[in-house]
């Protein structure tokens, strides 16, 4: 027989008692989740002090004759289940355990329901390339990570693991407003961010597109203006036109939009939406100050806009001691911030799994409205992402994708400046790089095409669609030197560089 192994009675801050249990290798549980079921269960029960710091991890195996290994996994599942936080370089600490807010329901059902109802360079060009199956190392332009930087293990346990379930859990619909065990772990990861959000105030959607797609169908009618900043994510820019709307492009500076402007567009056009990078904005990886925020917050207030807060790089984020960033929407807590974001960028794309965190009378109409479109999401990717999250592993993942960056910024940047490119805002974080050709980037984009080799120019990303000097570059897809020669060439040799005239649009 098994000898169990000695009881979680060690201290940790405040005496554990022996009587919850002990842990024992016969039994059908794994230790990890032996750890993690105990520890939980003593601080529910207020045995264990919230902001007492845990024993570490090398003491807690030693005491409990367990591995490292099963510690570390055990809290990293409690973190993520909001029971520990986890602080650089000082441990892992108990966190303050307050109740998940839920929204009350309304006291008349009928009124509430009442309330809920050979092509030409261009946009389509450069995203029908980027879906082509060139080797990422040939594509510096492209908006994702490469696949192997991704954490495929992962994602193929969860469905290993869910395709053990019970099977007519994977045949039917899903629920409009997306599967509740997911929400209620995205209420978990928004209170990280200080954001509060309740799971009926959570909407999923099919990745960030959709999202923005169905808040601009809710929000504006033909004729009506959105702003956006210049430059920003290309794919939008299409899509609201597509709806009748007048796309107005605000400058982006180094710490945000440049508010003068951002002023004086709102006043002129009145518009419905405002939609914002806030946090590692696409494509220059820069990120929002809080003087900026209040300002923009205050003008939005003033012209009564919506403002659309797109995080889809939120987990690339290192924190704000490397480079301060603001959210809006952790300042305005959902009344006029619609904040969108999503797993393709740093778990997997094709699970397409986004979602919205709005109010809930607007997440109630939002859902009704994704309802009649495309009925529901993909329960299965739901259940996906939520396994992954719910077992802790995403967030050492995250922390890997960046220190892999991290690795090849600096260098990259200083590459890129010898060849030629000219750098004005260097990005401490992210992946993307907004380089300063000095020539069309249009021209380059054809020429680099003509040698298998993908770049997203400028023109793309203002919705003036104007010929532009500068370019995106994703530090993590230039690793190919056949792109550096190409680059130098360009821009030191015989290639196009200083042949564009004066009419070329600068920096936004």
């Amino acid at each position: 027989m098994t000898e169990p192994s000695p009881p979680l009675s060690t201290p940790l801050s405040t005496p554990l008692s022996p009587a919850v249990g002990t842990l024992s290798r016969a039994a059908g549980e794994s230790l990890t989740d032996q750890i993690v079921r105990t520890v939980a269960a003593r601080i529910d029960e207020r045995m264990l002090r919230s902001g007492s710091r845990m024993p570490s991890i090398r003491r807690f195996a030693e005491s409990h004759g367990v591995s490292p290994f099963t510690v570390v996994a055990a809290y990293d599942k409690l973190v993520a289940r909001g029971y520990l936080e986890s602080r650089r370089g000082a441990g892992f600490f108990i966190r303050e355990r307050t109740p998940l807010r839920s929204v009350a329901p309304a006291a008349n059902t009928a009124a509430a329901d009442a309330e809920a109802a050979g092509q030409s360079l261009d946009v389509v060009w450069l995203v029908r390339n980027m879906f082509r199956q060139m080797p990422h190392q040939q594509m510096p332009g492209t908006g994702v990570l490469p696949s192997e930087w991704l954490d495929a293990e992962s994602v193929a346990n969860a469905l290993r693991a869910i395709g053990r379930q019970n099977a007519s859990q994977l045949l039917n619909y899903g629920v409009p407003q997306g599967f509740l065990p997911l929400r209620q772990q995205l209420q978990r990861k928004l209170a990280e961010l200080e954001i509060g959000a309740a799971p009926e105030q959570i909407v999923t959607t099919a990745g960030v597109t959709q999202a923005l797609d169905m808040v601009a169908r809710e929000f504006t009618r033909p004729g009506d203006t959105i702003l956006v900043d210049d430059p920003a994510w290309f794919l939008m820019f299409g899509s609201f036109a597509a709806l009748g709307a007048r796309v107005v492009g605000v400058p982006r500076l180094a710490d945000g939009p440049d508010i003068a402007r951002l002023a004086e567009l709102a006043a002129l056009h009145k518009p419905k939406l405002y939609v914002i990078n806030s946090v590692l904005h696409n494509p220059s990886s820069t990120s929002l100050s809080g003087a900026k925020a209040y300002q923009i917050l205050r003008i939005a207030a003033e012209h009564d806009i919506t403002i659309v807060e797109d995080d889809i790089y939120c987990d690339l984020h290192p924190g704000s001691a490397v480079q301060p960033a603001t959210r809006l929407a952790a300042l305005d807590q959902l009344q006029r911030v619609i904040y969108l974001s999503g797993f393709s960028k740093t778990m997997a794309a094709n699970l397409r799994v986004g979602f919205i965190a709005t109010s809930p009378e607007l997440a109630r109409r939002l859902a009704d409205r994704k309802m009649l479109q495309t009925l529901t999401t993909s329960d299965i990717g739901e259940r996906i992402v939520y396994k992954i999250l719910y077992e802790g592993v995403y967030r050492k993942h995250a922390e890997r994708m960046r220190t892999r960056l991290d690795g090849l910024r600096a260098r990259t940047v200083r590459q890129m400046e010898r060849v030629g490119l000219r750098i004005d805002m260097a990005p401490p974080a992210g992946m993307f790089v907004w380089a300063d050709a000095g020539c069309d980037t249009n021209v380059l984009a054809e020429r680099a095409m003509a040698q298998g080799i993908l770049l997203a120019p400028g023109s793309m990303f203002s919705p003036s669609q104007l010929p532009s000097r500068f370019m995106r570059l994703n530090v993590a897809a230039m690793q190919d030197p056949a792109v550096w020669r190409f680059l130098e060439k360009e821009l030191r040799g015989e290639g196009i560089a200083g042949t564009a005239g004066d009419g070329l649009q600068g920096a936004a």
